[in-house]
């Protein structure tokens, strides 16, 4: 037996940001931010467990499994409802789960730390044969919506997946890596907002995604022509753009909604997935490559068959 993705779910909440609504208070423009970005409107507002209670209950219904049937639950956010319990546990009280709980702190590439994470712990004779991984932030709360060079960016949301023990599907080929060295490039301290260099970030970022799914195709015994859908993490459509050309992927193998709702955080890679299924693209046998990068600087990419 193998592992797949049986179920996807994601969760946005009802406020909006436009970019003209930025405008009005920021030195800024709809197609200044759009020309550099990719993003017109961001959603604000959320709450971390919710929108993962949310999310995850999509989720589950998608691949028709129980409460009962879910033998661990995995949370990536960089945004805690508190500073403990973690929140991982008040999603699983939400969802009437019974098993265990966990959070991961990976930022922007948590959702990849929690799927080898999940799959390690799904391999392991005994181990849970179906996991309930979600990726919820609420950046919004932590941006200062006075720094141009921030606010354009961020917004909230949340994605769920089920992943199951299945003859179909399976992970080919994974990379995780970290340099703490770029601490001071993007972060977040304790009662402030995020601190971003960006044109530092942009560079560290492509030069670290482009190794991690070299890295993935490799271990994979794959090249990026295999590659059938490319779900990198949607902080910025030309970061996204960069790292397509440069590992040899068409951006039409992409399926982006950076448009709509700026950077999530952990939440991004299930959302661009759930536009790929809405897309009707991930079908059996088909190789999806998910790859992102985050403060830290973490980085990471899997490579799995669906």
């Amino acid at each position: 037996m193998t592992i797949r993705i049986a179920g996807i779910g994601t969760s946005l909440p009802e406020k909006i940001i436009t970019n003209n609504d930025l405008a009005k208070s920021i030195d800024t423009s709809d197609e200044w931010i759009n020309e550099r970005t990719g993003i017109r409107r961001r959603h604000v507002g959320g709450v971390t467990s919710r929108m993962a209670i949310e999310s995850g209950r999509v989720a589950m219904a998608d691949a028709g499994v129980s409460p009962d049937d879910i033998d661990l639950l995995i949370l990536s956010t960089t945004t805690p409802d508190q500073r403990f319990p973690a929140t991982s546990a008040v999603v699983q009280s939400g969802l009437e789960l019974s098993c265990g709980a966990f959070d991961v702190n990976a930022v922007c590439a948590g959702f990849l730390y929690g799927y080898v994470t999940a799959y390690g712990l799904m391999s392991i004779p005994g181990g849970p044969s179906t996991v309930l991984l979600c990726g919820s932030d609420s950046l919004a709360s932590l941006t200062d919506w006075t720094d141009r060079s921030t606010a354009i960016l961020f917004g909230d949301g949340a994605g769920s997946v089920i992943l199951e023990r299945h003859e179909q599907g399976d992970l080919l080929g994974w990379d995780l890596g970290a340099d703490g060295n770029l601490q001071s490039i993007l972060y977040c301290d304790h009662g402030d907002f995020i601190q971003m260099e960006g044109r530092e970030v942009f560079k560290k970022a492509v030069r670290a995604v482009v190794g991690s799914v070299d890295k993935a195709l490799s271990n994979a015994g794959l090249t990026a022509d295999d590659i059938d859908v490319f779900l990198p993490h949607q902080a910025n459509i030309r970061i996204i753009e960069a790292i397509a050309n440069r590992v040899g992927i068409p951006m039409e193998k992409t399926h982006n909604v950076i448009a709509d709702t700026g950077n999530t955080s952990s939440a991004s890679i299930p959302l661009a997935m759930a536009k790929a299924q809405a897309n009707g693209v991930l079908q059996p046998g088909a190789v999806v490559c998910m790859t992102g990068f985050g403060g830290g600087m973490t980085w990471g990419t899997a490579v799995v068959r669906w």
